[in-house]
């Protein structure tokens, strides 16, 4: 069917039949003084007072049928339809279809259900801005301006996902933005072909469908500051209705691992920070695999008295440092991941106990030496010094790497999985742009000057 060759009353039904399976659906006809609409709606979308105070209460109050028309067609959000299937579309994304003297407007009613701007969760930080994205695209707009008060700041609406009809927004600073990004980002998003967007996570996905790589290659945050600090950098901001995590493309390596503390804290204590959270990287790829490369292969690179005491507190054990390791290893993610699961009421505690009770008595029964448990506990708190949770979990699947080459190559394969992961990370591309790039490059994409900023 379609709306240049259907009658109101065919497309009247055909709406009909298409919704009619929906409890919420809302089809009624309004009567006054020998004047007739209809109204086909959801109710669970559309706001009832809107309804009431812009639609049905002037039916009632204006005389005239043409005064009412005129007042329809004068409305905002006022459309007269075109195509029976946009129609469906925007009453399916809360719009009301007002079938009115031989026509049909559609008009935006939509509810705005948004949860209170609260203090972000995921991305602590001690001093600074303590707000964080809500599930409302137009609240995150809204703190995404209060922030950046510039002319230049660009914002294009858009829809993914066939079923859900997913609304996003694409935030950029127009004189800073690379056009060749921007524009690859726009062809992405309009050749993607998936059912449902409902978080970050699934976009990022879907904007790179292909290979499987190791490391993310996009960055999300749940911080308005963080957005604006990438921004600021001409990066693109891609903002997701009913996900309170923003998007942000191009993402280098390195941006993984700044946390908004480093913006506030003196220049000597950021550098500080910045270098432990190396070091914890360092740390935690790499000592489970030195600890099954020095014990298993290359025990004389090591003092004797370290040598002797490995060897002392491995005496029980019954298996080969490898088998220790990946034991110690999955039984802490098992924790982390019950940490994570379990309802906030009970997961520190039980994840706690669960820990001291497996350490101390894989211990004392010979099944793990002393060392390996102070070994697993720096490894995972290493790991926990990454602030973006994204590059953390890859981290954390990425020393299993280490640990099998250390297990069969020694320490060879220690040093050849490092050079192997720099070369991986060198290779790798964001939207076009290296990975590995150590400084952000400001190019003057549009002439012009901005007296806003």
């Amino acid at each position: 069917m379609t709306g240049t060759n259907a009658t109101t009353e065919q497309i009247e039904q055909w709406l009909a039949e298409k919704l009619a399976l929906s409890v919420d659906l809302e089809n009624c006809e309004l009567t006054s003084d020998g004047r007739t609409m209809r109204l086909i709606y959801l109710k669970s979308l559309c706001d009832s007072k809107i309804i009431r105070r812009f639609f049905i209460a002037p039916f009632f109050e204006i005389s005239s049928m043409d005064l009412y028309v005129q007042y329809i067609s004068s409305l905002p959000s006022g459309m007269e339809f075109t195509n029976v299937v946009r129609a469906l579309d925007l009453i399916l994304s809360g719009s009301v279809a007002l079938f009115v003297d031989g026509k049909i407007y559609l008009l935006e009613a939509l509810q705005d259900v948004k949860s209170s701007v609260g203090a972000a969760t995921v991305e602590a930080i001690v001093q600074g801005p303590q707000d964080a994205f809500t599930e409302s695209i137009f609240t995150n707009l809204n703190m995404v301006r209060r922030r950046y008060k510039s002319s230049n700041l660009k914002i294009e609406n858009s829809t993914v996902g066939y079923l859900s009809q997913t609304a996003i927004a694409l935030v950029y600073d127009d004189r800073k933005v690379d056009m060749g990004i921007l524009t690859d980002v726009k062809d992405k998003l309009s050749q993607m072909k998936v059912d449902k967007i409902q978080s970050s996570g699934e976009l990022e996905k879907a904007l790179n469908p292909r290979g499987f790589p190791l490391v993310p290659t996009m960055m999300t945050t749940e911080r308005p500051d963080r957005a604006i600090d990438n921004l600021s950098e001409g990066k693109i901001i891609i903002l997701i209705d009913t996900s309170p995590f923003a998007l942000i493309l191009p993402s280098t390596f390195f941006d993984f691992f700044t946390a908004m503390d480093d913006k506030v804290q003196l220049p000597f204590v950021g550098y500080f920070l910045l270098i432990l959270r190396y070091v914890g990287l360092f740390m935690t790829l790499t000592l489970p695999a030195l600890y099954v490369a020095f014990t298993s292969y290359n025990p004389e690179i090591l003092k004797m008295n370290l040598t002797l005491l490995i060897a002392g507190s491995r005496a029980s054990v019954p298996y080969p440092s490898f088998v220790e390791v990946l034991i110690m290893l999955v039984m802490m993610e098992f924790l982390i991941e019950a940490s994570l699961r379990l309802p906030k009421a009970i997961g520190p505690t039980a994840t706690t106990v669960g820990g001291l009770i497996l350490g101390t008595a894989s211990t004392e029964a010979g099944l793990v030496g002393s060392i390996m448990i102070i070994l697993v506990a720096a490894v995972a708190i290493s790991n926990f010094v990454i602030p973006i949770n994204m590059m953390s979990f890859s981290i954390r699947f990425a020393k299993y790497w280490f640990v099998l080459l250390a297990a069969v190559f020694g320490l060879l394969g220690v040093v050849v999985g490092v050079i192997g992961s720099i070369l991986y990370l060198c290779n790798l591309r964001s939207f076009g742009r290296p990975y590995m790039r150590l400084f952000h490059i400001h190019e003057q994409r549009r002439g012009g000057t901005d007296g806003h900023q």
